[in-house]
């Protein structure tokens, strides 16, 4: 990793059958080899995930199970990945999503893969540290930052918007590591980025809500920002005890 602007990076998104990466199927896979300059190369392809596609996940990405039949399947598609991703930072909006789909295709398959442990960039956990979308979506951060609309919701026109979004987000960077080390750690929220209270700054969410929320399967900077207001609530509790010596009579 060296200068942000020199760096050579693969922006990746996947469209599954669903949500859930035990159950459900990659059917389309966009790659793109690019810098800051420009695109290097770029691969895409729809994927035969040999299952029906549910409808409500045709209404999202309108790939249909005609549109997937006769392509290859994901077992034919993962060397390719594996050679064009190569040593290059992997890009992308939630991309550990991604990653997860990709290694579970290859378990599934018996096809060794080291992309769980491949360095990757976040674009949503970048967006939440510039923190002036008021929503962190990448069709959101598209409107944000005034980038031309690419068409329908599918893998390539995803990722030629995320690129360009990277390059907004990585703009107050020298280097890929600065960003890689910043990222290590975890970002506080300003609203509750799903759920019932979604939309909702955490000092506004009952306390209930919030004990409930911190034992769920969120990621790390849910979690963090979720720990962090229980433990404010906890301090004002105490404090307030401290200063009002009938509190308990």
């Amino acid at each position: 990793m060296g200068l942000i602007n020199k760096d050579v990076f693969v922006c990746l998104d996947c469209e599954t059958t669903g949500l859930e990466v035990d159950k459900d199927r990659i059917i389309e896979i966009a790659m793109v080899r690019f810098n800051f300059d420009g695109t290097i190369d770029a691969f895409e392809t729809l994927i035969d995930p040999q299952m029906v596609i549910p409808e409500v996940s045709i209404a999202i990405h309108h790939i249909n199970d005609q549109m997937v039949k006769g392509k290859p399947k994901i077992a034919e598609i993962m060397p390719k990945v594996f050679e064009f991703v190569g040593k290059s930072i992997i890009v992308g909006h939630g991309i550990t999503n991604d990653i997860a789909f990709l290694c579970a295709a290859a378990k599934q398959h018996n096809i060794p893969c080291k992309l769980a442990s491949h360095p990757y960039l976040d674009t949503l956990r970048l967006a939440r540290l510039y923190g002036e979308s008021p929503i962190n979506s990448l069709e959101k951060l598209r409107q944000h930052f005034n980038i031309a609309e690419e068409g329908a919701h599918r893998a390539m026109n995803d990722v030629i918007v995320n690129i360009e979004v990277f390059k907004y987000l990585a703009r107050n960077y020298k280097t890929t590591e600065q960003i890689v080390n910043r990222l290590k750690s975890p970002i506080q929220l300003k609203t509750m980025p799903l759920g019932k209270h979604k939309g909702r700054a955490f000092g506004e969410i009952p306390v209930e809500y919030l004990r409930w929320a911190v034992n769920q399967n969120f990621d790390q900077d849910l979690l963090f920002s979720l720990k962090t207001e229980l433990k404010k609530r906890n301090k004002g509790s105490h404090f307030g005890q401290a200063a009002n010596p009938f509190a308990n009579l």
